[in-house]
C-alpha cells in the first residue's frame, strides 16, 4: 500500500540466526528485518520496555487468550527453532534458560517520528488484533496526507 513502509521485525538473534529466518521465510525481505545481537543486555528490547515473561504478573497472563497459529508448517518449524533460538553461542546446553527465550517483544507503528501505536506482548504468542494494527497504519498514512 502506498505510504506504508514495512512491516520492520526486529528479534533477538545474530547473523547467522537471522540466514536461518531468511533462508525459510523467503518472502520476506532481507532489509525489512534487524537483529538485536546484544546477548548480554538486549538493550534494543529495554530501549522500547519489553520485558521477560518470568516477570509478569500472574493475575495479567491469566487474562491473555492464546490460540494456536494458523497455516504452519510445522516440520519446517521444528527442523529450524533451534537455528533461530536466542540463545548465546558460548551458552552450553543444560545451563540454565537462556535470557533470550525469557524476552517478550511488542508491535509499533510509527508515522514520522512518532509512535502512534504500542503493544507489548504480555506473553510468547499474545499478539494485537493485526486487522487493528493495519487499520491504525493506515490511518496514519491518511492523516499525512
Amino acid at each position: 500500500m502506498k505510504g506504508i513502509t514495512g512491516p520492520l521485525f526486529v528479534s533477538i538473534g545474530d547473523e547467522k540466526k537471522l540466514a536461518s529466518f531468511l533462508e525459510k521465510n523467503q518472502y520476506i525481505p532481507l532489509g525489512q528485518v534487524f537483529v538485536d545481537d546484544d546477548f548480554q543486555n538486549f538493550s534494543a528490547y529495554k530501549a522500547a520496555g519489553f520485558g521477560r515473561f518470568d516477570e509478569q504478573d500472574p493475575a495479567i497472563a491469566k487474562q491473555v487468550k492464546l490460540t494456536a497459529p494458523k497455516n504452519v508448517n510445522w516440520w519446517n518449524y521444528l527442523t529450524s527453532i533451534t537455528k533461530v533460538s536466542p540463545i548465546p553461542k558460548d551458552q552450553s546446553f543444560g545451563s540454565g534458560v537462556p535470557e533470550g527465550v525469557l524476552r517478550l517483544g511488542g508491535t509499533f507503528v510509527v508515522s514520522g517520528d512518532e509512535i502512534v501505536y504500542r503493544w507489548s506482548d504480555r506473553l510468547p504468542g499474545d499478539h494485537p488484533d493485526i486487522e487493528e494494527v493495519y487499520k491504525i497504519a493506515k490511518d496514519s498514512v491518511s492523516t499525512l496526507a
